[in-house]
């Protein structure tokens, strides 16, 4: 008996999306290992790093969105403006310190505005978003003219191209956003109230939680988060570019699904995020080292996308029979 809860239990285990993308990222590092020589260099796994950061960073925002029930379209085009907003602030005199609350408040304003209306006017999360995802990019375009904007070397460059070690400090800037975004998907009651709402939002009015003030709450924290890849991009390359982040959204969306958020809401698990995120800068990676036309690469991320979505879906189905 005894034997058989435990064969039972590891089945359930392997069967977790996570676990299962796990092996499959496992997967794709060993061919790669075999199929390029430069696959385990250090420069080349600095460089899948630095993709992960940001993939992971807007993946945990964009999951809580998803969770919810809704969606984020607006994220890449935040990136760009965010740090075109930082480095605008910087050209007027602006000290580092003021720069990244700029730049943080660039994320988060527009965030809440998604939020509000979603929550209290009623647009659907794909409408609101994808206009603020045009309105973010316009606003970047009108402050630079289209052209990037340097910005001088401060302590700022750190979160981008610092070290501490070995170890690049936007990973570890990462690595503590993802252990936060898990403890507060598992442990708060933000968190439990976010997975409510995306089970049942009806329900959960019934329950007495804030709806309305849930959803902005969600949806700033994920301009936030735009904003501190904005953040990392700009010390990265000591610039600001309004296509920083352009075209994002897909890929932080099919991280965040192939890790385990289930796109009809109520499901998923932060830690999972990464691992999709990991799979995507592998990916993108591969892209590079075996040579394939930025052609393919647009068609391969869009059939990932799809095959992302469509394994959610009948995965859905069969747990509910």
């Amino acid at each position: 008996m005894k034997q058989k809860f435990m064969n039972k239990n590891m089945r359930n285990w392997l069967s977790r999306p996570e676990v299962t993308m796990f092996f499959v990222l496992l997967a794709f590092c060993i061919v790669l290992t075999f199929s390029s020589d430069y696959f385990l260099t250090s420069t080349n796994i600095m460089n899948i790093l630095r993709q992960i950061a940001v993939y992971a960073i807007l993946a945990v925002g964009e999951a809580f969105c998803i969770i919810t029930g809704g969606i984020d379209l607006s994220v890449g085009s935040l990136i760009g403006w965010a740090a075109c907003a930082g480095a605008y602030a910087s050209t007027l005199g602006a000290s580092p310190e003021v720069v990244l609350l700029v730049i943080l408040a660039a994320g988060l304003l527009p965030g809440l505005i998604n939020g509000v209306l979603i929550a209290y006017v009623g647009l659907p999360p794909f409408i609101a978003t994808l206009g603020m995802l045009n309105i973010a990019y316009g606003l970047s375009l009108m402050i630079t003219n289209g052209f990037p904007i340097s910005y001088r070397d401060t302590w700022i460059h750190q979160f981008g191209g610092g070290y501490v070690g070995i170890v690049p400090i936007s990973v570890i800037v990462t690595i503590v956003i993802v252990i936060i975004g898990f403890i507060i998907a598992k442990y708060t009651i933000f968190g439990r109230n976010i997975y409510a709402i995306g089970n049942s939002e009806k329900a959960a009015k019934l329950s007495g939680i804030k709806v309305k003030a849930v959803k902005v709450a969600v949806y700033g924290l994920t301009g936030v988060l735009a904003g501190v890849c904005g953040l990392i991009q700009m010390g990265l390359l000591n610039s600001a570019d309004p296509t920083f982040g352009k075209g994002a959204e897909l890929d932080v969306i099919a991280a965040a699904v192939i890790g385990g958020i289930s796109m009809t809401g109520g499901e998923g698990n932060i830690i999972g995020v990464l691992i999709g995120a990991a799979i995507m800068g592998v990916l993108r990676n591969a892209f590079v080292l075996l040579n394939i036309s930025g052609y393919a690469q647009t068609v391969t991320l869009g059939i990932v996308v799809v095959l992302a979505v469509a394994i959610d879906s009948i995965r859905r189905r069969r747990e509910e029979k």
